[in-house]
């Protein structure tokens, strides 16, 4: 298991400065964002029609000594706006193309969420199973939406080498460790999750057990932690629509690593994730709004070092 970095912590910069911020922290690969709710000047899809200039791109990591742990792209193909869910799902198409170009074998996306007939306007996702109409809206997306779309780009993706690491958040229909399995039943191996401990948190699931009920579908893996907020939780529960800037007053708040969870918890993640058979990357991603991007990366980096360290020592299970 080695450390990553999701290069749009660092979006601001140039890939060149970004790889001489990142080497002295031992850092030698990265995950590059493609578009759709995020996206980077890292990387250019127009490079798929430019393949004199893709070239240039992959010699220059090489030169550096970097690799590329996976494409992002996360979007919404299944938005109830037409327009919307075929730009995602053309990003996500391309995405896969110039992950095979690249030789990377992995591209993290969400599941996306429909809304809740032919003619909505915006998403619908409910964590509730009563009145009944929540039920008649999941069979009815599931059946009509999910699954045949999911179906479909799986096959593409396999055709090319690729396959979809789907990051578990709520919002959209695969959120936890057992909707994103549903999914894999559903369309295929190719399917996987992209781990993000953060969502799990304060979803009140144990990552350590998500870990091990998902194993082999743990394609990718995001090193981010969460803050549940001791005075605010008690009271109005952790389903929190407050923007991410109302730190004071949310019931949790994304941290960086070592912030949310001492080491002794991310040393289990790491021995969980290794047991189960991962041995892929931990890539590093920022969303902490009471840290700078640059802060946050340099003690991410530092913390997970020591943790890979520890475990690496135990000898156990570390080539």
């Amino acid at each position: 298991m080695k450390l990553g970095l999701f290069t749009v912590l660092l979006a601001r910069q140039s890939l060149a400065d970004v790889i001489q911020r990142i080497k002295p922290l031992g850092i030698r690969t990265i995950e590059l964002a493609t578009g759709n709710y995020v996206g980077s000047p890292h990387i250019k899809l127009d490079w798929l029609n430019r393949p004199a200039q893709l070239r240039d791109f992959k010699q220059k990591l090489e030169d550096e000594g970097m690799t590329i742990s996976a494409l992002s792209c996360h979007g919404n193909p299944l938005h109830p706006n037409r327009e919307l869910a075929r730009q995602h799902a053309n990003t996500q198409t391309k995405t896969i193309l110039m992950a095979e170009r690249l030789g990377v074998t992995t591209v993290v996306d969400f599941s996306g969420c429909p809304g809740d007939s032919e003619r909505a306007r915006y998403p619908n996702w409910s964590p509730t199973p009563w009145p009944g109409d929540f039920q008649e809206l999941l069979q009815w997306q599931w059946e009509k939406k999910v699954i045949p779309y999911w179906k479909r780009q799986a096959k593409f993706a396999a055709e090319h080498g690729v396959r979809v690491a789907i990051e578990m958040h709520p919002g959209f229909v695969v959120y936890n460790p057992e909707t994103l399995l549903r999914l894999r039943a559903a369309a295929g191996p190719g399917i996987g999750c992209n781990f993000d401990p953060s969502h799990m948190f304060w979803q009140g699931i144990d990552p350590c057990a998500a870990v091990r009920a998902l194993g082999e579908a743990i394609f990718h893996a995001h090193a981010k932690d969460t803050r549940l907020a001791a005075d605010n939780v008690p009271v109005n529960g952790v389903l929190d629509t407050k923007p991410y800037s109302n730190e004071k007053e949310r019931a949790w708040i994304f941290r960086t690593v070592g912030y949310g969870h001492d080491a002794d918890f991310w040393c289990d993640l790491v021995s969980t994730l290794a047991m189960t058979g991962y041995d892929g990357v931990l890539s590093i991603e920022h969303e902490d709004s009471l840290m700078s991007a640059e802060e946050g990366l340099a003690k991410a980096a530092t913390f997970l070092s020591q943790i890979l360290i520890r475990e690496r020592a135990k000898g156990m299970w570390w080539a």
